[in-house]
């Protein structure tokens, strides 16, 4: 086995596609990043780097070499977390992978909670893609992930699912505001802000208008949640999300979310996942259980 030190050297160049970059990241200087490579593909007799001018690339044996050094620190890491909380010191921390629609107010207030009982635990959230989503985790940058309709991905092992239906957004002075459902055929009359293809939201509408006769004219596409609520705001009209777990009174902006009842519309789901292979460091599988509570609670 490796020096666990040598392994991020690795990654880190991995990552940067540079030495120099990745001896800045590591706060050491790039000739003994270089040195060290260079031993390691002495010892297994193959270059795992392709020099070039700006840069370097892994091999296909380097890409072999990256993906064991990343199994090994994030087995190393997962076994120090345990060794801390056997000494009940509590720390750690949470890498996160999740969708946008779950940045706004779900994931802060449910990390604010557990911090509460658990304050020297701290967490690191990317928010990206479904796609992305996967890699990271592929990758060991993220622990979990939160990702609605994922792909199937036999390398992706879920640990929770939640169904999730599609809600009109509007604002609290909007005609549609007071009602406790709407169809899609109510909305048209208003400015429309939709998903865009990256986003699982829009796969449920497209599924659902392509048996049907109904036609949306969008004044607005995005892969922005954030940008088509604000539109809506601003412009009296409706956008469309999954419900994330949001409660009303917690809505930016005041909003009202409105679920669809239209027969036939399909309800996608939220799916907390892991890397199948790993075994989740013990901050993080704490977490794991602690919002998978939570994600029952405010989808039942």
């Amino acid at each position: 086995m490796y020096n666990l030190r040598l392994l991020r050297y690795v990654d880190a160049v991995a990552r940067s596609g540079s030495i120099r970059k990745a001896a800045e990241q590591l706060n050491v200087v790039s000739s003994a990043v270089n040195r060290r490579i260079l031993d390691i593909e002495d010892e297994i007799g193959t270059a795992l780097f392709e020099r070039r001018p700006r840069g370097v690339r892994l091999t296909a044996a380097g890409e072999l070499f990256v993906a064991y050094a990343r199994k090994q620190i994030a087995d190393s890491e997962r076994m120090l977390s345990e060794i801390e909380d056997l000494r009940s010191v509590r720390r750690g921390e949470v890498r996160i992978a999740a969708i946008e629609g779950m940045a706004a107010e779900f994931l802060p207030r449910t990390i604010e909670a557990f911090q509460q009982r658990h304050p020297k635990i701290r967490f690191r959230v990317y928010i990206c893609g479904r796609g992305d989503i996967h890699t990271r985790l592929k990758e060991f940058e993220a622990d979990i992930g939160l990702v609605f309709n994922p792909p199937a991905d036999a390398e992706i092992r879920p640990l929770l699912e939640v169904e999730q239906r599609l809600c009109a957004f509007v604002a609290p002075d909007h005609p549609l505001a007071a009602r406790a459902s709407v169809r899609l055929s109510d909305c048209i009359a208003y400015p429309l802000a939709v998903p865009d293809t990256s986003l699982g939201g829009r796969a449920l509408l497209d599924e659902f208008l392509a048996r049907r006769s109904l036609r949306l004219e969008p004044a607005l596409e995005s892969n922005s949640f954030e940008m088509m609520r604000n539109f809506a705001i601003k412009s009296g009209g409706v956008c469309f999300q999954i419900q994330s777990g949001m409660p009303p009174a917690h809505l930016p902006g005041g909003m009202h979310a409105l679920p669809l009842s239209d027969r036939g519309l399909p309800r996608g789901r939220l799916t907390l996942c892991m890397e199948h292979s790993r075994s989740l460091p013990v901050a993080t599988a704490r977490f794991a259980e602690y919002l998978k509570q939570r994600l029952r609670e405010e989808t039942s």
